[in-house]
């Protein structure tokens, strides 16, 4: 994997969405990758998420997206609900890729991780787990990485892509804070009810919830407490605990209540942002996603930044005759619309713990006619 002549090489720590789509991306323009990743194989976090036009429409530029089209659950509206069970509008979000695609796709994290690690090995990226990046240094135009088994590379590239507590944007030196917003977000695995053929939010006296679908068979119900302390639950607490705060809602969500199951079908997270307010780069090396801007849960938007980003480094790179250059026209191109979508996040978290719902909701509506402009 070291650099030579005439290949240029990558080092890519994490490989969750953002290093994935990002290592397929460079693979595709002729860089060598190795993806150095911590956890063990298929290890996943949470069971679902919303894959947004933006999102479909960067894994469309890499061949994907009809992929997690038919693996997933196609959706061409978000139904607000309002305090009293009752609608209070519908959106219908622009479809990026075509009046025959359908707008958004629901799809389960394992399946979407799946999709994207077999392109990127098809590609011929080499993933390695069990492994992180202990050290960094510059030499000349090269980085030399050690990795945390005494491996040494020296490549034309290193990526982190290591997530919102990223451990390469610390040795890097790229310093920022990681806040929390006073809510923790629920998320329960759920048979998908037949009512249920697109996104549902329901707006609450005190949290908010919902329903994402994720096939003909599956949904998973979201719940954001709010005003609350961040904490961690013991496993056996989780189910009764959000059938508990659920039952604060009328009419549909009584029926999902009801099939909120076993500790093993629910997550609870704290609701976290990040933000790089500089550089995002040193030498040959940069962070992306959520190491560089992780915005709140509510935009659905984290995924569509981790892909576009993926893509940006790639086309960047290819443009320019060196990895610096090439590094600071990317970050010059992505900081201004990643910034605003995390801002504008914290934003809607706000809004929503004050109980001002219609508010929230335009919020979210314009952050999704700024995603549709192209990356």
């Amino acid at each position: 994997m070291d650099s030579c002549r005439g290949v240029r090489t990558a080092v890519i720590v994490g490989a969750g969405v953002a290093g994935l789509t990002a290592a397929t991306a460079l693979a595709r323009g002729g860089w060598q990758v190795e993806i150095a990743e911590a956890a063990p194989p298929g290890a996943t976090s949470g069971w679902g998420l919303c894959l947004t036009g933006p999102s479909l429409r960067a894994l469309d530029e890499l061949g994907l997206a009809d992929a997690c089209l038919a693996e997933g659950y196609g959706m061409t509206t978000i139904t607000h609900v309002d305090v009293y069970g009752e609608p209070a509008g519908e959106v219908r979000p622009p479809r990026l890729l075509g009046g025959r695609r359908p707008a958004m796709v629901g799809i389960a994290r394992p399946v979407l991780h799946r999709i994207l690690r077999a392109e990127a090995e098809r590609r011929g990226v080499v993933v390695r787990h069990g492994v992180t990046v202990a050290a960094v240094d510059q030499e000349g135009e090269l980085v030399r990485v050690r990795w945390s088994d005494g491996t040494v590379r020296r490549v034309a590239l290193l990526v982190g892509a290591d997530g919102i507590r990223s451990s390469v944007r610390g040795l890097l030196g790229l310093d920022t804070t990681v806040d929390f917003h006073g809510q923790m977000v629920w998320r329960a695995l759920v048979p998908r009810p037949r009512w249920a053929t697109g996104i549902h939010q329901f707006a609450g006296r005190t949290d908010t919830a919902g329903l994402v679908p994720l096939s003909d068979r599956r949904a998973y119900v979201f719940l954001t407490e709010n005003g609350v302390e961040r904490s961690v639950l013991p496993d056996a607490e989780l189910a009764p605990r959000l059938q508990h705060l659920l039952a604060a809602f009328p009419g549909r969500v009584e029926e999902l209540r009801s099939q909120v199951s076993g500790p093993e079908s629910v997550v609870r997270r704290p609701v976290l942002t990040a933000l790089l307010g500089g550089a995002w780069n040193r030498g040959g090396c940069v962070v992306i996603g959520d190491a560089a801007h992780a915005p709140a849960p509510q935009m659905a938007s984290g995924t569509a930044l981790a892909v576009e980003d993926g893509l940006v480094l790639a086309r960047e790179l290819g443009r320019h005759e060196t990895v610096d250059a090439g590094l600071r026209a990317f970050v010059g191109q992505r900081a201004r619309r990643c910034r605003t979508l995390v801002e504008n996040s914290v934003a809607i978290a706000g809004l929503e713990q004050a109980q001002r719902h219609p508010e929230a909701q335009l919020l979210v509506d314009s952050c999704h006619r700024l995603m549709a402009e192209p990356a």
